[in-house]
């Protein structure tokens, strides 16, 4: 008699406790897709840490001989106007030559010169800051008869620092977007699980549409948490 109540025990037991498991599986196969996803936002305005700045010049004449040694002359000039504002020699990069035959292909009139060599010294430097106090004063070799073919556009500004401040970011990221997640289930009387998806986005850095030393540093994050 204690064995067969013994065995109606265990077997009650048996099917209370798979009824359990049952209830819990069907609770969270109802509950598996209740979930909201959010986005987190960091940036950063950072200074620009190196810059390429070319400075493009030409001469034009009919004996290529001379019209080479016109060429070095000119780039001697623009090495050392940039080395009486500050620049070091390492900093400074002198291009290749390039000529073209003007007589080749025109249209109208004849042009004066046949021969047109093109060269660039350019500034690759840490210095940022001299090149945007210096940019502008070019005139200054106007008045030797330099003519540059540069502008304000093709200054390069970089940032070089990116890696640094990722997990900074990411980590920052990562809270708000937690943040907008948990007022989410606050408002919806819900509570806030674990996270069932996370992507981080690509990190963007822009130009400073008027200053384009300043770097702006951008990225969101996409993560979809459960809930409860």
């Amino acid at each position: 008699m204690k064995r067969i109540i013994s065995a109606s025990v265990i077997l009650a037991f048996g099917i209370a406790l798979s009824g359990w498991f049952v209830y819990r599986g069907a609770v969270q196969f109802a509950n598996k897709d209740r979930a909201v996803g959010v986005k987190g936002l960091s940036t950063r305005d950072v200074q620009a840490d190196f810059v390429v700045w070319p400075l493009a010049f030409s001469v034009e004449g009919n004996d290529l001989g001379e019209l080479y040694k016109k060429m070095n002359q000119t780039r001697e000039e623009v090495s050392n106007f940039l080395k009486g504002k500050g620049f070091d020699a390492s900093d400074l990069r002198m291009g290749s030559a390039s000529v073209s035959n003007q007589w080749d292909n025109y249209y109208g009139n004849r042009p004066e010169y046949k021969y047109k060599l093109s060269s660039t010294v350019v500034v690759a430097t840490q210095n940022v800051e001299l090149v945007s106090k210096t940019n502008g004063l070019e005139s200054e070799l106007l008045q030797r008869g330099i003519i540059l073919n540069s502008n304000d556009w093709s200054i390069d500004y970089q940032f070089n620092g990116l890696n640094e401040l990722k997990p900074e970011m990411i980590e920052e990221a990562t809270k708000n977007a937690r943040a907008v997640a948990q007022k989410f289930a606050d408002d919806a009387d819900c509570s806030l699980g674990s996270i069932r998806h996370a992507s981080q986005g690509v990190f963007s850095v822009e130009s400073d549409d008027y200053q384009p030393w300043i770097k702006h540093v951008r990225v969101v994050t996409t993560v979809d948490y459960y809930l409860k």
